[in-house]
C-alpha cells in the first residue's frame, strides 16, 4: 500500500469536483424542484425506513446529493462529512440552492466522533463507492458505532466486494475476477476519466481496498452492531463494466448485466442496530 493512500486520493476526489459539478456530471439543478431526490436515495427509500425526525449524518458525502435528499425526506438534523474541501464547497451551495438545513464538515471518515461528537446520531448513513478508500472496515466500524445512540441504526448500499474484484471487461464477454476480494494492503489504479463527467480527471492515481461481506460483518458485530438486513442487488448506480451493462429498464440511474443477470451481485444494502 501506498504509505500516501490518503494524500493520493484526495487529491484524485479533489480533481474529480471540476468534473462532476460539469455539464455531463451531477444534475445539480434538479434539486430546484423542492420534491426531487437523488436518484441514489429514491432507490433506498423502499428499504430506509423513517427519516422523519432523526438525526442523521452522511459518512464521505461527496457533492451532497445524497445528504440533501435525506434532509428532504423529514430528519431533525442532517450533516454530511466529507475529507475534499472543494467537494464540500459545492455540497453546501447545494444545500443552499435546494433550501435544505444541513451542516457539512471537513474531515476524514475515521476522525468522524471527533469531528461530530459522540452518539449524536439515530442514523449513520453510507453510500456507493464509500468503504472502497478506507484501509480499514474495523475502523471504520467503531467509527459508525461511535457515532449512533443506542439503538441507532446503520445504512449502507455499497458496490459488492465481488464486482470491485472485477477485471475490465472483456471483449468475449466473460466475468473474471482479478483483484482481492478480501481486505489487503490495497491496490493502486490509474484511471483518467470518473464515474460522471466526460472530461479527464487532473489526478487520475487512487488507492482501493476491497473488504469481503464476512469481513464487514465481524467489523460491525465486533463494534457492538447487529446486523438486521442485508439484500444483494443486480442493479448499480454506475457503469463499472463497460459493454457488459446497459441501463436498469426497472430503475432510474442504474445499470444492469447486459446478458446472465444472476452471475453477479452489483451491490447490496446492509442494516445494523447499536445495542
Amino acid at each position: 500500500m501506498s504509505d500516501d493512500w490518503r494524500g493520493v486520493n484526495l487529491a484524485n476526489w479533489e480533481s474529480r469536483v471540476a468534473v462532476h459539478t460539469g455539464p455531463a456530471g451531477y444534475d445539480l439543478a434538479a434539486f430546484d424542484d423542492p420534491d426531487h431526490l437523488s436518484d441514489v436515495v429514491r432507490y433506498d427509500r423502499p428499504r430506509l425506513g423513517r427519516v422523519e425526525g432523526l438525526d442523521v449524518v452522511h459518512l464521505q458525502c461527496h457533492l451532497g446529493t445524497d445528504t440533501v435528499s435525506l434532509a428532504r425526506l423529514g430528519a431533525r438534523s442532517t450533516a454530511g462529512l466529507d475529507f475534499s474541501p472543494s467537494a464540500l464547497n459545492e455540497a453546501r451551495a447545494l444545500a443552499a440552492r435546494a433550501g435544505a438545513d444541513v451542516t457539512f464538515v471537513d474531515g476524514d471518515a475515521y476522525d468522524a466522533v471527533r469531528l461530530l461528537g459522540g452518539e449524536r446520531f439515530d442514523l449513520v448513513y453510507t453510500g456507493i463507492g464509500a468503504i472502497c478508500w478506507l484501509p480499514s472496515i474495523r475502523r471504520w466500524a467503531d467509527v459508525v458505532a461511535g457515532l449512533l445512540r443506542p439503538g441507532g441504526r446503520l445504512f449502507m448500499r455499497e458496490g459488492h466486494p465481488m464486482l470491485w474484484a472485477m477485471a475490465d471487461p472483456r471483449d468475449d464477454g466473460l466475468l473474471v475476477v482479478e483483484y482481492p476480494y478480501f481486505e489487503t494492503a490495497g491496490v493502486r489504479f490509474r484511471e483518467e476519466t470518473t464515474y460522471a463527467g466526460n472530461d479527464t480527471v487532473a489526478s487520475p492515481e487512487m488507492v482501493c481496498f476491497n473488504h469481503g461481506l464476512g469481513e464487514i460483518f465481524t467489523a460491525l458485530q465486533q463494534a457492538g452492531l447487529s446486523v438486521t438486513a442485508l439484500e444483494e442487488h443486480r442493479e448499480v448506480p454506475w457503469n463499472p463494466l463497460g459493454d457488459a451493462v446497459e441501463s436498469s429498464p426497472d430503475h432510474p440511474g442504474e445499470y444492469v448485466l447486459k446478458t446472465g443477470r444472476e452471475r453477479l451481485p452489483l451491490t447490496y444494502t446492509l442494516q445494523a442496530v447499536k445495542a
